[in-house]
């Protein structure tokens, strides 16, 4: 698992944690929307190499 991979899983987990305690409002779908736009970006640059 490359570093980004370990980025993306903290980022899920940290927007399934915000959902079971209600913490963190706006910021934890920020993130989770981050973590998706990431994953996208890898699959598209790995079709490409």
């Amino acid at each position: 698992m490359g570093l980004l991979d370990i980025i993306i899983v903290l980022l899920v987990l940290s927007w399934l944690g915000g959902f079971a305690i209600h913490v963190g409002g706006g910021l934890i779908h920020l993130l989770i929307v981050i973590a998706l736009v990431m994953f996208i970006f890898r699959i598209v640059d790995g079709r490409r190499v």
